[in-house]
């Protein structure tokens, strides 16, 4: 007997007359039963087959709340509630009244959120109860009522939410970030599987109805119940397409092979890289209004959010190089993938290799060529290459280019017209945005710019120099390119065209070297003292010609 013994109570009042009332909750049950019964209309008329039946189409179906609660009831009641047709008529009747209607929205508890028909959900909205209920659907059931929505018109957002919430709902307990399977049995593990694989395939096609930090989510869930090849390649291209949108954690996916070896899941990140790269520039569709106040998906300009994937990959980079088991292959080929358009500076590209060199401090001089052969010396900003010159990380030959790369920008920040403001990669010197105060005179605040200008240079020259006085003391086989040093490796004439500091007379060369930059910082005091070099005695008393130019 379909529904059991209080099914069976009920049929018998019915027979004997007593009376009792029919309501959303019992109506399935004694419509399955008067169906196992054959109680129609031939054998008596007013029978509880039809009487089930006048109840359904005039109350239980009527409405939203009835059909859901309806549906749930019926749920129950399978495989007779099926064979009565009450799961199809119920999935029908909440398809036609929620699109037709256009009475259904989804806030997820926000107030004010835009659900169906973008209309404010506060509004518009049946029920958290409503999508409660229908989330707690059964997978199947939950697919039909999707489905049969989808077909007569629900969009693209209101129907993601439905999704989201049911995902959560239904994955919640699962735990992705552990590889011990143990805990979870057979039967559990394929119900998740096949819950999550029917999850992806009702996914919304439109582009940003789902945001990236779900994606990553279901992506992870994936990888660890082992889905089908077709569903993670199916999250990996609709995380591609809104990668511009994502962050550093959507993209910390764990990895669930023992034999990949390192944490995270490199290969899936590369692949979404990969697949981002390749539909860079199209025209994607989006949502948006037409006159009618409903969703219409219409070609978008192409957003070229490449620079802010650029920054994001390095930072991925830099996140991963800490891994002891990352080999130098697998760095240098996500790193080498990042376009040369996306890295507008090198300085997050150096701090990944600075990082994964810490960590994997065992490496040769080859190998640590390998990994800094994906960074452009060039692109460096001023604070990177003065920290990269002194690390002892780095290769010697890269150091010799980071060294070079920076004399031909001071080179060619010398020979522009001292009123004119160089141009440094990275961002502007610190002294260039130094500002007079209005205790300054009309002649003195004019002549700020340049004497600035012009001691920025000096000090950039001297601290050149510095770096390679340095870098002879730490490897004496060193031969500086063209232009950064002279023939006999001593520091040849600055870029400025200045002869050579003179040395001191009497003293040993390195003496006479220091005492002479000693004397020259002195004279720039303003950012930086001498006696810190070690040097002899300086004047700290500024000449008259400049003596009230920098307090």
């Amino acid at each position: 007997m379909p529904g059991g013994a209080e099914a069976f109570e009920l049929v018998v009042k019915f027979c004997y007359g007593v009376n009792f009332e029919i309501t959303v909750d019992n109506v399935a049950m004694l419509r399955c039963a008067a169906e196992h019964l054959e109680m129609t209309e031939e054998c008596k008329p007013g029978n509880l087959l039809g009487r089930t039946e006048a109840y359904l189409e005039e109350v239980a179906l009527a409405s939203l709340e009835g059909a859901v609660t309806l549906l749930r009831k019926s749920e129950e009641l399978l495989p007779a509630s099926e064979k009565a047709h009450l799961i199809g008529r119920c999935v029908d009747a909440i398809a036609s009244i929620t699109c037709g209607d256009n009475q259904f929205s989804v806030s997820l508890g926000t107030p004010g959120s835009v659900g169906y028909n973008g209309v404010s959900a506060a509004s518009r909205e049946v029920d958290d109860w409503c999508a409660d209920e229908l989330t707690a659907l059964r997978i199947d059931t939950f697919q039909r009522v999707m489905i049969a929505m989808k077909a007569r018109g629900f969009k693209g957002i209101a129907m993601g939410t439905l999704i989201m919430l049911y995902a959560q709902k239904s994955l919640r307990r699962l735990d992705m970030h552990g590889r011990d399977r143990k805990k979870m049995g057979a039967k559990q593990e394929h119900e998740k599987r096949v819950v999550l694989e029917t999850i992806v395939s009702l996914l919304p096609r439109e582009k940003n109805t789902m945001s990236v930090s779900f994606l990553s989510m279901l992506l992870r869930a994936a990888i660890y119940l082992d889905t089908t090849l077709a569903c993670r390649l199916d999250l990996e291209k609709r995380m591609a397409a809104q990668l511009g949108q994502a962050v550093l954690d959507d993209l910390l996916i764990p990895s669930s092979s023992p034999e990949a070896g390192t944490a995270f899941d490199i290969d899936a990140v590369q692949r979404i890289l990969t697949d981002y790269l390749d539909h860079e520039g199209e025209a994607a569709p989006r949502l948006d209004y037409n006159t009618d106040d409903d969703f219409s998906s219409v070609p978008s300009p192409p957003h070229n959010d490449v620079g802010q994937v650029g920054r994001l990959m390095e930072s991925y980079l830099a996140e991963i190089a800490s891994d002891a088991n990352l080999s130098i292959e697998t760095f240098a080929a996500l790193a080498e993938l990042i376009p040369e358009r996306a890295r507008f500076n090198e300085d997050g590209m150096y701090r990944a290799i600075d990082i994964y060199l810490k960590a994997h401090p065992h490496l040769i001089e080859g190998e640590r060529k390998k990994v800094c052969r994906v960074m452009d010396c060039q692109k460096l900003s001023r604070e990177a290459c003065a920290h990269a010159a002194q690390n002892e990380r780095l290769p010697v030959q890269t150091v010799v280019q980071v060294l070079y790369h920076e004399q031909r920008r001071l080179h060619g920040a010398a020979t522009q017209p001292a009123s004119a403001a160089p141009s440094y990669v990275g961002g502007e010197s610190p002294a260039l945005s130094y500002k007079p105060t209005s205790s300054f005179n009309s002649r003195q605040r004019s002549s700020v710019p340049d004497e600035v200008a012009r001691l920025q240079r000096e000090n950039d020259e001297l601290r050149m120099e510095l770096l390679r006085m340095k870098m002879r003391l730490r490897d004496p086989s060193v031969a500086f390119p063209a232009g950064a040093g002279g023939s006999n490796g001593a520091v040849g004439i600055p870029s400025s065209g200045k002869p050579p500091l003179p040395k001191k007379q009497g003293g040993s060369g390195g003496g006479g070297f220091m005492n002479s930059m000693s004397k020259k910082l002195g004279r720039i005091t303003p950012f930086f003292r001498a006696d810190a070099l070690g040097g002899g005695r300086v004047r700290t008393k500024p000449p008259k010609d400049r003596r009230h130019s920098i307090s």
